[in-house]
């Protein structure tokens, strides 16, 4: 029997980038709620660094180096969360590459290509195989499993210079509700989280805000950036029962700022 509305005891996550920024702040807000969470990230040292302090909050957890732009080490890391869990009743998708920093006729296809084949197509893998975990134990008489990814407000927006990271978000954003409407019948659910302006390790993590995170700020009506913790919470509720018939959505968590005019 659950022990609160967002109640995670005995269920596994895997979350893609769990090692640092958003992803570490998913994965905070699975374990606080007795969530089994595992982390894949490319860096070792990391991963371990995050597996120490989610233990410290009372969850199990493991962490495995993944490239999510390897299909072959995506499905070899279901597998071994498989063998050490014995299910997947969550995935989110949050790994992925920062924005191009020149414009889009100085970028080459090669550096496009390789964007497009982390940032979209290893979100696709990580969810479709997770999807498939989840199928079949749905048609083994246990139905559900929630599919997350990690959007932004590109999905909305304009972003000059920024094609590859915009069109991978939106791609995946319309992946979501394929998936929503193609899963459903299993209790599965699809939904993606597009957050605005977050303050994480890709924007520096000093106490005090940069002048990138006061421009940011005066631009919401809740004037601060966002930060990791602010997305413990979505991230417990996504996971969770409570969220069983919440599906096809996405998800803003930007203070305001994408409607402030």
């Amino acid at each position: 029997m659950a022990k609160g509305l967002f109640d995670l005891t005995g269920k596994v996550a895997v979350i893609t980038g769990g090692n640092s920024g958003l992803g570490l702040g998913f994965a905070r807000g699975i374990a606080k709620q007795g969530g089994t969470v595992v982390i894949w990230g490319r860096n070792a040292e990391r991963n371990a660094a995050a597996k120490q302090e989610l233990e410290s909050l009372g969850a199990r957890v493991a962490a495995r180096q993944v490239d999510v732009s390897s299909e072959e080490q995506i499905i070899a890391g279901y597998d071994a969360v498989l063998k050490d869990f014995g299910r997947v009743d969550c995935a989110i998708a949050n790994a992925g590459l920062p924005p191009p920093r020149n414009g889009t006729l100085e970028q080459s296809t090669k550096e496009y290509l390789s964007f497009i084949d982390n940032s979209m197509h290893g979100a696709f893998y990580t969810l479709r195989e997770a999807a498939r975990q989840m199928v079949k134990r749905a048609e083994a008489g246990e139905p559900g499993g929630s599919l997350v990814f990690c959007g932004s407000l590109s999905i909305f927006k304009g972003l000059g210079g920024k094609i590859p990271y915009a069109a991978s978000k939106a791609a995946m954003d319309a992946a979501i509700r394929c998936l929503a409407v193609e899963f459903g019948k299993y209790g599965i659910r699809a939904n993606t989280v597009a957050p605005g302006y977050i303050k994480t390790g890709m924007t520096g993590n000093a106490a005090e805000l940069s002048p990138v995170d006061k421009y940011f700020a005066s631009k919401t009506p809740i004037p601060r950036p966002g930060y990791p913790a602010d997305f413990e919470g979505i991230a417990a509720y996504l996971c969770s029962d409570a969220s069983s018939f919440h599906t096809g959505d996405t998800i803003v968590i930007d203070g305001a700022s994408l409607i402030n005019l």
